[in-house]
């Protein structure tokens, strides 16, 4: 199966790596008792890069992977194909 595009993994790890950044600081600022809506300011910067990570892996997928299974004209690859995307789509709109 194809893979999804290095430029689409490397943009989304960068953005994993910054939310992890940025999660440490979160917690230091919490054990520290800062201003609440400074920690939920930084909390929101945190979701913001994951949910873009997610975005760049959802769309290197669609691109690449989901693209192959359509053109391979295999049924069964394709229905599964489908049924994935319904099933991470279902965990993201949560």
């Amino acid at each position: 199966m194809a893979q999804v595009s290095s430029s689409h993994k490397e943009k989304a790890a960068l953005n994993f790596k910054k939310a992890q950044s940025l999660l440490a600081k979160i917690i230091t600022m919490a054990e520290a008792d800062k201003y609440c809506i400074d920690i939920v300011q930084q909390n929101l910067a945190v979701i913001g890069l994951l949910k873009s990570a997610n975005q760049l892996l959802m769309e290197g997928h669609l691109k690449n992977c989901f693209s192959s299974a359509i053109l391979a004209k295999n049924q069964t690859k394709q229905t599964a194909m489908v049924d994935e995307i319904l099933r991470v789509s279902r965990l993201s709109s949560k």
